[in-house]
This record gives C-alpha cells, structure tokens and sequence, in this order.
C-alpha cells in the first residue's frame, strides 16, 4: 500500500491533542503517515473546540485557508472532528462547502470508515451520533520517537452542567473506563518507554461513579502508582466540588504523583459562582486549597479564571483579585466569557461590555504574572529533580524537563539523559521558566 499523508490541526485542551493522537494511530492502518507540511497531505483533520470563542475563530480561520489549498489539489480531503463539529453536524457543509467529512466527538473510532467512503464515492460525509459508550477511549497510541511522557484518558463527559460550558452537550454524560483497561494501557505505554502519565478527563475527580464496581479516583492513582515502569503521575481537570479528603492524602502518601493539581476556581465571588453553576463558594474553596497545602505543603496550584461573566459587577471582579491575593496561583489559564449557544448562560441578561471584560482580563493577568515570577523566583538556590523530557525549544544545545510542580527547567545537559530524574539546581528564574545546572558531584546535593 502506497503511503499517503494526514496533517493534523488540533485547537484546544490536552484532550484535543490525544484525540489527534488517537486520528494518527488509526489512520496509520489505513496507509496514512503524519505529516507537519500541509501542503503534501492528502487528509487534513481539524480538531475543533468550542468551549470558547478564540479557538472556534482559530478553527474557522484555518479551514479558510485549506480551502485555497483544495482548489489547487481538489483530491484533497478536509475533514473537521471535535466540539465545533458535534455542534455543527452537517450545517458545516452549508458554512463551508468545500469540506469532505464532518465527525462529532463520540466517532472517531469510525473516521477510517467515513474517509474510505469518501475516497470511494467522493460524496460528502457526516457522523455525529453520540454512543452509549465511546469506542475510542481505548485507543492506544504508542508514543512518537523518544517521547517520554503520554496522555491517557480515564474519563469523558460531564454531568455538572456549569452554566457556561458545552461539554455536557458535546462531549455528551461522564463515562470512565474500567480500571483494568486503563493499568492495561499504561503497561503498555511503559513497555514503549514512557516514565510519566497524565491522566486525563473533563472531571477527574468523579471517576468510577458509573462503574459497577465501587472505585474511586484516589484508588485508581494508587493502582497506577505500583506499576513498575511509572515514574510521575499527573491529572487533569479536577472540579473543587469532587475532591475528596482521599484524593487530598494521595498527594502526602504517593510519591510518583507530582505535587501539582490545576483546580479551576472560575470566579471569587460568591454570587457569581451560584450563577455559574458551580456548587461551591469561596470558602469551600480556599478550605481544600487549605487542606491541600496541609498534606503536601510544596504543592503548586494552577487554576482556570473566567471574568466578565453574565452580572459580574466590579466589586465581584475584586473579590476574584482578592481570591488570587489569597491563593497566589502558581499558573492560570483566564479567559474574557464569551457566549455559547445552548448553555443556560448564553440566556442570562447582564452581559458585561467587552471594553470591561478586556481591563478586568488585563488587570488579573498582570497580577497573576507578578505572582509567578515571585514562585519561580522562589525556587532559585534550591534543588529541583527534574525528569528530562528532550531537547530544550530554546537551543539544541540545553535539554529540559519539568519539576513535579510543573515547573519547566533548561539546563545543559547529555540528551542521553531522556526519561530518568536528575537533581537540578536552579540558577535563574523567568516568567514561565527557570535556567539551572545539572548537579554531577558527590556532596552537597550532587550525584
């Protein structure tokens, strides 16, 4: 079989970048090879999201410009999956008429089948029926040439309803996998060499609620923990609502799990957060930030931020300031809200002016850099291990890794180094990084 070439274009989270690894692997059985060079593929995916308005601008934008592509190479097929095409279905071809296939987020497992059908009888296609279950979830995908660390999903969907999100709608109602099927998974991944985990869904932190056996996600990590070939574990997303005081003891009493967790607080205010949907207050909040940091005090925290949401009035905004005075977040991720159609929030009155939501957006991001800057400056002097990841992006003559904070490190360094922690004294610290020197004499902290 003559190879052909897949470009693959992912917007959005870590999900989305698995998806798209799970696309290469099962269109590698079908003679298709990943390329980064768009215009030699013969298939062009676009994995969508719809979460915010940016990354569906970004999509909309991308497929604009291999529309131009396809004119000049009309065997071309452009396929679209994700979140914007479980929302769209086949109004896609009526956006853009130029496209081949549509897939929604339950079909994967079936974009094989809807691409020969397309290369058979060059009609369009469109597949965004959601499933009991998700075939998909159990894909396997063998990492890339000296990858050492892979993405696994445990979970997908969402019953939480957040009054500003589409995942319920789109990613359709939780799901987790069996736990066997996932420490299947992850044997393998370290039969391939990988030494660190994410493990990976919407809501982290309810996992095993719709499985016949009683399992809990704390349970799960310690499961993961006794396999041999398991360096680091992290996971993402947590909801404050669901973490337990068990899943809080994993951080004190597992040592391969990284000291981090991304606990997305959306809002300080408390009048905001019951309009969102979110079914915690600020209290509730800074309380298990508070047990966290009594468990394992070198834990580092990131968060998600929404400001501007529907009603949010200046003195919520300042409350959301003094939850990030209070907290002092390692890293977060804020976005201005933007409207999605089919949440209960698209619905509310109030929406606050994008001229405001732009200052209020400036002002947090402001504070939430002076704030990283003083973390990493914190970690200067001190020794870190660092599990070295590759070469740095910086220059090929430095490799990086990442604390168990998250926290990025480039040091110079032998790129035989890959998958094993080395300690790491930091030198320097930057906005998002830190410069060190990796510690090679006995004594004194070196090995």
């Amino acid at each position: 079989m003559q190879d052909k070439y897949i470009y693959i274009k992912t917007f959005g989270c870590q999900m989305n970048v698995h998806d798209s690894e799970q696309i290469a692997e099962l269109m590698k059985d079908q003679g298709y090879r990943v390329t980064d060079d768009e215009k030699r593929a013969d298939l062009v995916i676009v994995n969508t999201c719809s979460i915010r308005a940016k990354a569906e601008q970004k999509a909309y934008s991308t497929l604009g410009r291999f529309r131009r592509m396809k004119e000049d190479n009309p065997s071309m097929i452009i396929g679209v999956g994700g979140c914007l095409a479980q929302q769209l279905g086949t109004k896609f071809f009526k956006k853009l008429p130029y496209l081949d296939l549509v897939f929604g987020t339950h079909n994967i497992h079936r974009l094989p089948e809807l691409v020969r059908t397309v290369e058979r009888t060059g009609d369009r296609v469109s597949e965004t029926t959601f499933h009991e279950t998700v075939p998909s979830l159990g894909i396997v995908t063998p990492p890339s040439n000296g990858n050492i660390c892979s993405f696994v999903t445990i979970m997908q969907g969402c019953n939480n309803f957040c009054a500003f999100c589409v995942v319920p709608y789109l990613r359709g109602r939780e799901e987790s996998r069996l736990p066997d099927a996932i420490i299947e998974e992850i044997r393998c991944l370290t039969d391939n060499d990988i030494r660190e985990v994410t493990l990976l869904g919407q809501n982290v932190n309810s996992y095993g609620k719709t499985l016949p056996d009683d399992v809990d996600f704390s349970q799960l990590l310690r499961k993961i923990a006794d396999i041999d070939g398991v360096r680091r574990i992290r996971f993402t997303t947590s909801h404050p609502k669901d973490l337990s005081e068990s899943l809080v003891a994993c951080f004190a009493d597992i040592d391969k799990l990284c000291k981090h967790i991304h606990l997305p607080v959306q809002s300080g205010s408390d009048n905001i957060l019951k309009k969102m949907n979110r079914h915690y207050t600020v209290d509730d909040y800074l309380d298990k930030v508070d047990k966290l940091r009594k468990a394992c005090p070198e834990i580092s925290l990131s968060t998600d931020i929404i400001v501007g949401f529907p009603g949010e009035t200046e003195k919520d905004f300042q409350k959301t300031i003094d939850l990030m005075e209070k907290v002092r977040f390692d890293s977060s991720f804020s976005f201005k809200y933007s409207r999605r159609l089919g949440t209960a929030a698209a619905g509310f009155d109030n929406h606050v002016p994008e001229d405001a939501k732009a200052k209020r957006l400036s002002i947090l991001q402001s504070l939430q850099e002076r704030h990283m800057i003083a973390s990493n400056q914190a970690c200067v002097g001190t020794v870190e291990h660092v599990l070295v990841e590759g070469y740095s992006k910086n220059s090929q003559a430095d490799i990086m890794g990442r604390t168990g904070s998250n926290k990025i490190v480039n040091f110079t360094g032998d790129i035989e180094k890959v998958g094993t922690i080395v300690p790491v004294k930091i030198q320097k610290a930057y906005t998002h990084s830190l410069r060190g020197e990796l510690l090679t004499r006995k004594g004194d902290e070196r090995c």
